[in-house]
């Protein structure tokens, strides 16, 4: 009997521990979400106003559920019968003050083949990850992570957003980090709002800013993060000074509204593409041009040529295309992304007056 009770008390005890392993799970990886959203068996494209907007949505909201933290959503019309919505959580600091941090789940042109993993299922990975990270810190500061709906039919999440917003709340905002297309491209920039060319403004939002205090304590921290930084501002090149962003995406409402911004893209600005050097080729991967000549940084045929170095709206935005191309690259730049953000969060000094 001793020796029986002994057997079936160590198999109770060897069941316990097999149902705890299977309810226990490691935290999720940036590049796990990442293959939630567009791998095989994934969500995939993600058309503005569409079921599977919709469904990434949901699955914003319930990984960061499953993180102990509580998600809330707000709806907004795209155009007559469609609806999007943004995504949106907050980790509370000692500041009330409040630092955003967003990035669009939407994608575009499905119809070549593309499912939106660079642009920008990249940043709803990264912003999943982040706030994994976060929620167990004692952080200086609020920090208000958005997952924008909509962002490629206009900039529609972030401008409803922004709109809701009333004087006092602008004012407690401290800035607002915008990822998109954040991972594959050659190089990582940090950009701030272009100060020659003031983002197209709502007539009754004058108060534009192009303040790169953002810009460049986030460009300090990165030297600071890492033994070999590779993030960088962009060069100068007509149209574009050294280190200012076009309003391209989701951090222009907030500029217009007078918030400092900062757009974190990889993509590479030595390139004289298809439009000259505005950052619209992400890549001199071969395999992203017919031809492509490394003396002159550019096509080798610029009247024939077809695909330009992109990636964003392509039939190469898709993990099947990427991961063979870039390899490591992928992972690597989730991952500096989500330690620049980390750190930067961590050691912020908001201004409380």
């Amino acid at each position: 009997m001793p020796f029986l009770r002994s057997f079936l008390a160590s198999a109770l005890l060897f069941c316990t521990f097999s149902v705890l392993a299977q309810t226990i799970t490691a935290p999720k990886s940036a590049m796990d979400y990442l293959v939630d959203i567009v791998a095989e068996k994934g969500i995939g494209a993600r058309v503005a106003g569409s079921a599977q907007e919709m469904q990434t949505a949901a699955y914003m909201e319930q990984q960061w559920l499953k993180q102990g933290l509580a998600p809330y959503t707000s709806s907004f019309k795209i155009k007559v019968g469609k609806r999007s919505v943004n995504v949106m959580v907050d980790i509370a600091g000692k500041s009330d003050k409040i630092l955003i941090i967003g990035g669009h789940f939407d994608s575009t042109a499905p119809e070549i083949g593309s499912l939106g993993a660079a642009d920008n299922a990249t940043s709803s990975a990264i912003l999943l990850a982040l706030s994994d990270q976060l929620r167990s810190q004692n952080l200086p500061i609020t920090v208000r992570l958005i997952a924008f709906g909509g962002e490629e039919v206009g900039l529609l999440g972030s401008k409803a957003y922004v709109a809701q917003l009333s004087s006092q709340e602008i004012t407690n905002i401290v800035g607002m980090i915008n990822l998109d297309g954040a991972v594959g491209g050659d190089n990582l920039y940090i950009h701030s709002a272009h100060t020659q060319k003031p983002y197209k403004c709502p007539q009754r939002q004058q108060k534009y800013s192009s303040d790169a205090s953002l810009r460049d304590a986030m460009l300090l921290q990165a030297q600071t993060s890492f033994a070999e930084n590779p993030f960088a501002l962009h060069p100068e090149y007509p149209g574009y000074p050294e280190g200012e962003a076009g309003g391209w995406s989701d951090h222009a409402p907030f500029a217009c509204v007078g918030i400092p911004v900062v757009d974190l893209e990889a993509t590479n600005f030595s390139i004289n593409g298809q439009e000259g050097y505005d950052g619209y080729s992400q890549s001199i991967h071969p395999a992203l041009w017919d031809c492509f000549s490394e003396s002159t940084m550019t096509a080798c045929n610029r009247a024939a040529e077809t695909k330009w170095g992109k990636i964003w709206h392509t039939e190469f935005d898709r993990l099947d295309k990427l991961l063979p191309l870039f390899g490591q690259r992928i992972e690597t730049q989730l991952q500096q992304n989500i330690k620049l953000l980390n750190d930067f969060v961590e050691a912020y000094t908001p201004n409380v007056e």
